[in-house]
């Protein structure tokens, strides 16, 4: 296995790859002498040696302990500024199995690939990539190439390209942590399905259906003084995959459900389109302005006919006439006429200034459309959301397909979120959130949670702290990079702060098992969070598996490692996989028609020639891949 990178998820994914699977790895990464990149990133470059052995560390203590304490996987590092086809040729990539190219930027991601794709056609390609409409063309071009350079068809070739982003992985959690009641979505083969985070049971009540229960939440998890639901939170932390005498005393504890949706697109939010609504383009007062005097209108009109006995079109008519002034003088006429005709001028003089605000707040409307909204008076209740690089704009999609109001704080005007916060009409407030009076222009003292997301940990750090100096019972989110200095800090904050909830959280520790998986074979659908862990889903084939191969349901499902979700009806000429997505809502297309059986009862036997999608932990889905790839390589 090659890992290629220049910031933490190439380490933490050497890591995954050498402590869960047992593989041997060799890590391409830039020298260290060279600090081109960010002080965060040069930090993590300089302590390479140290995550990785911490990382494995861990993941041998969550094992066991079993071999001694020492991976399996052998660790080869390698520096090249550039991954150029000499670096790759000095890392391997002609004989290794799996690639992964994990450059911050996308650019060099797609270069590499071409390169080592043309080194060697049957390489496992995975590449990191923001862009998803742009990564889904390079993995079929890919595909395309490594199928033409061996001769053989996608049934003969063992490689494959699969592109995935650490924003869209790490987003949802981010998201979920600031506030609650939210619902993670992964999708395959056209179905949507979602994992709903449901409240402990009360005395009484009766849980809802669904299809499974994927895991049990920690038993702190609404404690602010309790666990953070790492794999280190001991008997109170998440518990994955439980069985059913486990869900059955789960107690206090909250628990994540799979249920099966049909689709449903998010209702897209105000704004999004370029013509803005009708009730975007006035104000409120200048609504109720109009609407007051279409009522005068109106009763001009009932009051003419019922003076006159005219028809009632006729007397509308007439009252407009009289409104603009083009109508004859009633005169020779009864009193009433003439006193209607005086008011209905009167009506008109005070329409003239009301249709010029009208005229003048629609240009302003669509003049500002496109620049930053403030926030408004009186908001409330919003997430203050800091850093609008790659992972603060999936993060506010997120929050804003879920319908809940957002406030940006952005220093860099030119900040690759700034278009997004722009067309989905979200308030920004420009400014270093280290300077003072910033998060108060972002209302931070009525505000529900802060996020902190930006790629300084100081940053993210001194936000918090002055946010919670503000107000000491906000919910606040970090993304910290380093783990040991994320513990520090939530039990400081803690400590500080019993009685507000504080979470702290990795991306590269989220995005990373979803990566390692990919490597070790395309059958990586999605990845949930649960807390600080992370669920995977699988496309897996039975044949060759011993632990699900002639075994039903039942048998097949390993409490804590994996379960057997559903089962594929359609052929294999008309199987397709969809990659690996948590909101798949790009496209914009319903679920068609699907092969997948999601109700199979526990006694269905599984035979050789089925497939399956499986719900399985980190250890768990590195058993059934990794035992699978070293039979191969026996044989």
């Amino acid at each position: 296995m090659v890992v290629c990178g220049d910031d933490g998820l190439a380490h933490r994914l050497a890591a995954e790859l050498r402590g869960v699977y047992g593989e041997q790895v060799t890590l391409v990464v830039p020298p260290s002498e060279r600090t081109v990149r960010p002080p965060v990133v040069g930090r993590a470059r300089a302590a390479s040696a140290a995550l990785i052995g911490a990382v494995t560390a861990a993941v041998s203590r969550a094992n066991g302990g079993a071999g001694g304490g020492e991976p399996a996987g052998g660790l080869r590092v390698v520096e090249a500024g550039e991954a150029t086809e000499a670096a790759l040729a000095d890392a391997g990539v002609e004989q290794a199995a799996a690639l992964a190219l994990v450059y911050d930027d996308d650019e060099t991601n797609i270069r590499a690939a071409l390169t080592a794709r043309r080194l060697n056609p049957r390489l496992r390609l995975v590449l990191r990539l923001y862009n998803r409409r742009l990564g889904q063309h390079i993995e079929e071009l890919l595909d395309q190439a490594a199928a033409l350079a061996t001769g053989a068809g996608d049934a003969g070739l063992d490689a494959s390209t699969t592109v995935l982003s650490d924003a869209d992985t790490a987003a949802p959690a981010l998201a979920a942590t600031a506030v609650v009641g939210t619902t993670k979505v992964v999708q395959t083969d056209g179905l949507l399905l979602r994992a709903v985070e449901r409240p402990p049971l009360r005395p009484g009540q009766t849980p809802a259906a669904g299809l499974a229960t994927l895991a049990l939440l920690s038993t702190t998890s609404n404690d602010p003084a309790g666990a953070d639901g790492s794999e280190g939170s001991g008997e109170q932390g998440p518990l994955l995959l439980p069985d059913a005498e486990a869900v059955q005393s789960a107690g206090s504890r909250g628990a994540v459900v799979l249920e099966q949706v049909s689709y449903a697109g998010p209702s897209l939010p105000s704004g999004r389109g370029v013509v803005p609504s009708f009730a975007s383009l006035f104000s409120r007062r200048l609504r109720w302005s109009l609407a007051g005097l279409v009522g005068c209108v109106a009763a001009l009109a009932v009051a003419l006919t019922v003076v006159t006995g005219e028809h009632p079109l006729y007397a509308t008519y007439m009252t407009l006439l009289d409104l603009f002034a083009i109508n004859e003088p009633a005169l020779h006429q009864t009193l009433a006429r003439q006193i209607l005709q005086l008011l209905s001028g009167l009506i008109g003089l005070l329409l003239l200034p009301v249709l010029l605000a009208a005229v003048l707040e629609a240009l302003g409307t669509f003049r500002t459309a496109s620049a930053l909204r403030k926030p408004p008076r009186g908001l409330g209740g919003h997430v203050v959301l800091l850093g609008l690089g790659k992972i603060g704009t999936r993060v506010l999609t997120r929050l804003r397909e879920l319908h809940i109001p957002v406030v940006c704080v952005e220093s860099d005007p030119e900040a690759r979120g700034m278009a997004t916060a722009r067309r989905l009409r979200v308030p920004v407030v420009l400014g270093d959130v280290t300077q003072e009076g910033v998060l108060e222009a972002a209302k931070i003292h009525r505000a529900h949670a802060l996020l902190a997301v930006t790629s300084a940990d100081t940053t993210n750090l001194e936000a918090a702290l002055y946010a919670r100096s503000v107000r000491p019972d906000l919910r606040v989110v970090l993304r910290l990079y380093d783990d040991d200095f994320a513990t520090a800090v939530y039990r400081t904050l803690r400590a500080a702060h019993p009685h507000a909830l504080t979470r702290s959280r990795s991306v590269t520790h989220l995005a990373a098992p979803a990566f390692a998986g990919a490597m070790m074979g395309r059958q990586i659908l999605g990845a949930i969070p649960v807390e600080r862990r992370v669920l995977l889903f699988a496309a897996v084939e039975v044949a060759g598996q011993p632990q699900l191969e002639d075994r039903t349901v039942g048998q097949a499902f390993r409490p804590g490692a994996w379960r057997v979700l559903a089962l594929d009806r359609g052929s294999r000429d008309e199987r397709r996989e969809e990659p690996a997505v948590e909101e798949a809502y790009e496209d914009g297309r319903p679920g068609g028609a699907s092969g997948w059986v999601w109700d199979l009862p526990d006694s269905y036997v599984l035979q050789k020639e089925d497939r399956v999608v499986l719900a399985a932990t980190r250890r768990g889905l590195a058993e059934l891949l990794g035992r699978r790839s070293r039979e191969r390589e026996g044989a």
